[in-house]
């Protein structure tokens, strides 16, 4: 229970005359008995908070950036009307700065045995899961004087997903795959590695591709078309250890992998492959196998929701002896991490070959686009001792990933905006080239 502001509003202005004219405790007690009563009967004709009945229903899952609609259902089972400011208390991160008080704060009135509802717009600025907090309700009465307060906890969860901002460039990359595949009017010829379809020779074929034995069948002379293998098995590693957690721009580098690896993920699982994602830093994070390609986009985004970069060392063994369980057959093993030269060489690098043995191996890094305007940086003292900074990093950058590609490593090291097409690209030249 609470005193309201008109409550001490009435009471000084009550007491205003009586210091003037007639300053005695009779006089107080003339302005502050009708006073008290008319609180009393302000109280005893407010609606209970404690027998008030909450549900909640709406949004479970949204995408970062999003709004998410979750509808409060009060009943009200007294015999009094519900008058009440209502305060449904969500985490910080579930708005976007300085509107929490305007989203989190209703005003409500509920006549006896009614319901209504109100509605919660959420819009998180972060990814993982959001749990409803306490939903505060203050039920005043007719003169609102004096007021009921009470809390309830009514559970409730929305999942902030990531948003998938590459999505943009899977029109174009299915084109790509299309053409591979064979599809549009553009034949490529000479690609893939699994037999397509028969069809006559053309001036310009290749001769090792005529099929002799349907040669002799027919009046014609006819060759074999190939297209890229399908069911395939890729197994998408995100390396969640400290490097992934230092910020490019806005977002940790982990943000940017997620978001190349749901390209990847939509674009394999549209060529007919199988996909599968594990994440791990120094135990496994996050795993999901055996998902249809109908399937797999969903339990991904729903996998990586949580996903958050830890502060500790990747262990690159322990990795490698996942993923190898993980993918027992060959597959296109995509590791997600950093190419900075301590992790690299000191951790990837020696466990490197039991990957490269049995399976093609890409790596994927996030660049800083700051490092390049740092690089090229001149006019000052201090710009210039940064461009040398930035320019010895850079050739670190590129040491390590030259030591890669020696041990059949394909690379790709884009900046955040164009890791995900780069990814993408990449993927499809290996299918082109038939090495999946």
């Amino acid at each position: 229970m609470a005193l309201t502001g008109r409550t001490a509003l009435l009471a000084a202005l009550g007491s205003l005359p009586v210091g003037i004219w007639e300053p005695s405790w009779t006089g107080i007690l003339a302005v502050n008995a009708p006073l008290a009563v008319a609180c009393a009967c302000d109280f005893a004709l407010a609606a209970p908070v404690c027998h008030l009945r909450l549900t909640r229903s709406g949004d479970t899952s949204v995408l970062l950036g999003d709004t998410a609609a979750v509808t409060l259902t009060i009943t009200n089972p007294s015999r009094r009307p519900l008058r009440a400011h209502l305060r449904d208390a969500w985490p910080p991160s579930s708005w976007q700065p300085g509107t929490d008080i305007a989203a989190s704060r209703h005003e409500v009135t509920v006549p006896a045995g009614e319901r209504r509802r109100i509605t919660t717009r959420l819009r998180p600025t972060r990814r993982g899961d959001r749990q409803a907090d306490r939903v505060t309700i203050r039920s005043y009465g007719p003169l609102r004087l004096f007021s009921r307060q009470g809390t309830h906890r009514i559970p409730w969860s929305v999942r902030v997903l990531p948003p998938f901002t590459s999505r943009k460039h899977l029109p174009s990359k299915l084109a790509r795959l299309r053409e591979l595949d064979g599809r549009t009017s553009l034949l490529t010829r000479g690609e893939g590695t699994e037999f397509d379809s028969l069809r006559e020779y053309v001036p310009g074929d290749d001769t090792r591709s005529i099929d002799w034995r349907a040669t002799a069948r027919r009046t014609t002379v006819a060759v074999r078309t190939w297209r890229p293998e399908r069911d395939r098995h890729i197994l998408l590693v995100l390396d969640t250890g400290r490097t992934s957690a230092g910020r490019v721009g806005d977002a940790p580098r982990l943000d940017a992998a997620m978001d190349a690896a749901l390209l990847l993920a939509t674009l394999a699982s549209r060529a007919g492959d199988r996909v599968d994602l594990l994440a791990y830093d120094r135990r496994v994070r996050a795993l999901v196998q055996g998902r249809t390609a109908r399937d797999v986009l969903p339990s991904l985004t729903n996998a990586m929701a949580s996903l958050e970069p830890e502060l500790v060392e990747t262990d690159a063994r322990g990795l490698t002896a996942t993923a190898l369980r993980t993918a027992p057959r060959s597959s296109l093993i995509v590791l997600l991490t950093t190419l900075d030269a301590a992790p690299v060489e000191e951790g990837l690098l020696p466990v490197l070959p039991q990957l490269t043995r049995r399976h093609t191996v890409l790596v994927a890094s996030v660049a800083d686009p700051h490092i390049a305007r740092m690089a090229a940086s001149r006019g000052t003292t201090d710009a210039v001792y940064e461009s040398a900074a930035a320019t010895q990093a850079q050739s670190e950058r590129l040491h390590t990933a030259e030591n890669l590609r020696r041990h059949g490593v394909t690379i790709v090291d884009a900046t955040p905006d164009e890791l995900a097409p780069a990814l993408a690209d990449a993927y499809l030249a290996l299918k082109a080239a038939g090495r999946l």
